[in-house]
């Protein structure tokens, strides 16, 4: 079987991860028990979730001209992404801080940097975005490069997925163009004002969604009538940062392989679980024979 292309469009930041017992309060102080440095962001998360897990990976995103962006580069490039159009511009590199308690939940804040630049794609980038089997794209960059990628995917007969975080309104030309749309709880409420009790009404925006629960598992359903819930992998969690990124990029590169949606769900489902394992995003993404040993088919 030929490998899945699969192209992400999306940001890039190094995260700075620390653990604690618990999450410190607005003033409080807290002293932690471990800390990592590892590149992050949620397109370069699923870009490299994505080779791990079998596919051709490209990323499309920018990083900034200071250390963090030449650590990034290389990190990424290492991971086994064509790195070809990931833009360097001047000035910093996003950054995120990760702050992780003891039961593997976590608070995070994040400043763009070199990712608020990425506004527009050439048309050798949008060739990348065409000629791939899934596009992949979030919502820590412009909208409007995101919008523009998924319109131009749309038209090659590109598969769009669209994990629409952090949560905001979606403009119509964008959500015209989404093959499937994985959202959160929060980023769900933000979308249409429902939650685990109404996610069909996610339906109303683009024909295929997935609402993801956390440990709680996920809920798929499209417009020709399935909704399934796909419970969650029980495994011991440690961070879950970077969960959803797995869940999506495996998503993702599984359908792209020509699995049916909810087999890919399933699958997917197996790779949030091997990622929650691991402290650090990009450290915790699973690898191909990970996700299979905990996958457990219906």
């Amino acid at each position: 079987m030929p490998q899945t292309r699969v192209a992400v469009v999306g940001s890039a930041n190094m995260d700075l991860v620390a653990m604690a017992p618990d999450l410190p309060r607005p003033g409080e102080t807290m002293l932690g028990t471990d800390f990592v440095m590892v590149p992050g962001g949620k397109g370069a998360n699923q870009a490299v979730a994505a080779a791990r897990a079998g596919a051709a990976s490209t990323f499309l995103g920018a990083i900034g001209s200071d250390a963090f962006g030449v650590t990034l580069k290389a990190r990424i490039g290492a991971a086994g992404v064509d790195t070809a159009h990931l833009r360097v511009v001047y000035g910093t590199s996003g950054v995120a801080l990760v702050m992780v308690n003891a039961a593997g939940e976590n608070a995070i804040l994040v400043t763009p940097g070199a990712n608020d630049a990425l506004t527009g794609l050439t048309e050798e980038e949008l060739d990348s975005v065409r000629r791939a089997d899934v596009l992949v794209a979030q919502l820590e960059i412009p909208v409007e490069t995101v919008t523009q990628a998924a319109v131009a995917a749309r038209a090659a007969g590109t598969r769009v997925v669209l994990n629409a975080a952090p949560a905001r309104q979606l403009p119509d030309e964008l959500l015209a163009a989404v093959d499937l749309l994985v959202v959160n709880e929060r980023e769900a409420q933000a979308l249409t004002g429902h939650g685990r009790e109404r996610p069909e009404a996610l339906l109303d925006l683009t024909p295929r969604a997935v609402l993801t629960l956390g440990g709680e598992g996920a809920w798929y359903g499209d417009r020709d009538g399935t909704a399934v819930h796909v419970p969650a992998v029980r495994v011991e969690v440690v961070d879950s940062t970077a969960a959803g990124d797995a869940f999506t990029a495996a998503l993702a590169v599984g359908w792209g392989e020509g699995r049916d949606v909810v087999d890919a769900v399933r699958w997917a489902a197996a790779a949030g679980a091997a990622c929650v394992r691991r402290l650090g995003a990009s450290v915790a993404l699973p690898q191909r024979a990970e996700i299979d040993q905990l996958y457990a088919p219906a």
